[in-house]
């Protein structure tokens, strides 16, 4: 799908890949965890409300079985793992795999494959997007720490000047 990226927020991507996957109808569909650019992390969320299909987020470990796919993720406990009815989406986590790289002669093969281009029109999605960008700023700078060499001296600090205790 050909699109200015300036243009397309979380929602839009999330209905422009709704339009592929009726069009296509995986029983699968794997996305990355977060947006490279916003670090938005909306995508996946947004396309399985959508879609009316259940989702895994933040995937270390993928087992399909049948109709079903297990959904290992980390959390703050530990490892929790969720069982899904396919069609699913999945957002993966960084662990879940090593990623391979494709010899040069595949992708001088693959460079000769036709590409069916599409657009966000063809799809019903209008590529504008209604958020905008208010402002970006540093946060305010913080003064510098203070270093102690013991308890007592501390003590004596947060007693004397921060008048804490």
């Amino acid at each position: 799908v050909e699109a200015d990226d300036s243009q397309l927020g979380a929602l839009e991507v999330a209905k422009i890949l709704k339009g592929v996957v009726d069009a296509e109808q995986p029983q699968l569909i794997l996305l990355g965890k977060q947006a490279i650019d916003d670090d938005s992390n909306q995508v996946g969320q947004m396309l399985g409300a959508l879609l009316g299909a259940g989702q895994g987020t933040f995937a270390s470990a993928v087992k399909v079985e049948g109709d079903k796919v297990q959904v290992t993720r980390e959390i703050d406990g530990g490892l929790q793992t969720v069982e899904l009815a396919l069609p699913a989406i999945i957002t993966t986590d960084l662990r879940l795999n090593e990623p391979r790289y494709a010899a040069l002669p595949n992708i001088m093969k693959a460079r000769k494959k036709p590409l069916d281009t599409k657009s966000p029109s063809d799809y019903g999605v209008n590529p504008a997007t209604k958020l905008k960008t208010v402002k970006v700023e540093a946060p305010a700078e913080r003064k510098a720490g203070v270093q102690v060499k013991s308890v007592d001296e501390l003590v004596e600090k947060l007693k004397n000047e921060a008048k804490v205790i």
